[in-house]
């Protein structure tokens, strides 16, 4: 299958789109932890979903709820597909904790309890940074936590969305 890679700069470092012609599959920072590497893509200034998430973060860097997500498509483990929407559903301006993911996780799937460090190791892989906002999870106690593209950026997106810390 075809993967196609562009890049968008940001105030805090440049993003690298991955697509695979249909859907943004991957969106980092050049370097991030965990970083999906686009050697073997194609570099494609414009295609539908690349255009779309331009847009997207030309919005969010304003400082706006962008209002729409480009066509995702998150691959891995059902486990980290279900993490991946938990965080979808936190809204601009907001927070949430590892526990508090955990316990929705273990509601949605019908067990006890579930491992906070697990939900942690999904997050920390989220695929498709900052549209699906893992910068919005915090500690159990309100503190930044990991990061995978550092804990200044972190700090920078949530300020951006005007959460004081």
């Amino acid at each position: 299958m075809a993967r196609y890679y562009s890049l968008y700069e940001s105030p805090v470092g440049t993003l690298c789109m991955v697509s695979d012609g249909e859907a943004l599959t991957h969106l980092s920072f050049l370097g991030q932890k965990y970083a999906k590497d686009h050697a073997d893509c194609e570099e494609k200034w414009t295609l539908p979903v690349f255009d779309d998430t331009r847009r997207w973060l030309d919005l969010y860097f304003q400082g706006q709820d962008p209002g729409f997500w480009p066509k995702m498509k998150v691959e891995g483990s059902e486990f980290r597909q279900l993490v991946c929407q938990l965080m979808l559903m936190i809204p601009f301006g907001g927070t949430t904790t590892y526990g508090e993911i955990a316990r929705e996780v273990a509601r949605r799937t019908g067990r006890k309890t579930m491992s906070s460090q697990a939900v942690g190791g999904a997050v920390g892989h989220n695929p498709i940074g900052i549209i699906i906002p893992c910068h919005r999870v915090l500690g159990s106690n309100g503190s930044l936590t990991g990061y995978a593209g550092g804990l200044e950026r972190k700090e920078y997106l949530l300020q951006l969305e005007g959460i004081l810390l």
